[in-house]
């Protein structure tokens, strides 16, 4: 999903509310894909800690006044419906709650399309392997043959600690560079790209 900006928005809302220094679009960026707690923690390093519940509790209401806001990328929907129907189990490993996961996944009407789902609430945050290891477990699979496509860090490295395969985007929270010090199996500029490399290798 297209949530970047919006996610940024709402990380600086939350510390503009409490009175805190407002983070840089990059560094609100970085802590994406990170569980709500964790993200403040990195965001934000230096504030006396019992603002980190604070600045969850903002961000939540700032984000839920906005999240309808947020859309897939193009040609999302007809990639995960492709995969879909030749036989590949999907599933999401996010740092959203499970709450969030749900309502995102309604207002895409996406969520029937997902074998299993995994959340930050549920589990350890990435770059953790929990995740990928609860997942593949629920589904019965191998985790040699397991995909984590991902546009952080933090994804790509929750894979490596997995043993899990990664693919790099580069079309959403984290610099090219970062990405690729991860060292993906591979890095797609657009989903289209994503889509031509999947085809051609799944």
């Amino acid at each position: 999903m297209d949530s970047t900006s919006t996610i940024v928005k709402c990380i600086q809302a939350a510390a503009r509310d409490l009175s805190l220094p407002i983070p840089r679009d990059d560094v609100a960026a970085h802590v994406i894909g990170l569980g709500l707690h964790e993200a403040m923690q990195a965001v934000l390093p230096e504030i006396d800690p019992s603002y980190y519940p604070r600045m969850v509790e903002r961000y939540r209401y700032h984000f839920l006044s906005r999240d309808h806001e947020l859309t897939l990328f193009p040609g999302v929907h007809d990639l995960l419906t492709e995969l879909s129907q030749n036989g590949y189990f999907l599933a999401v490993a996010t740092g959203k709650s499970r709450v969030g996961l749900n309502r995102a996944m309604n207002d895409v009407k996406l969520l029937s399309m997902f074998d299993a789902t995994r959340c930050a609430d549920e589990t350890f945050s990435k770059p953790h392997p929990a995740m990928l290891q609860e997942l593949t477990r629920e589904l019965g699979q191998d985790m040699r043959r397991t995909v984590m496509i991902g546009d952080t860090s933090h994804d790509l490295l929750m894979a490596n600690n997995a043993g899990a395969s990664a693919i790099a985007v580069q079309y959403g929270a984290h610099p090219v560079d970062q990405l690729a010090a991860c060292k993906p199996l591979y890095s797609a500029a657009t989903v289209a790209e994503l889509h031509q490399w999947l085809s051609e290798h799944a």
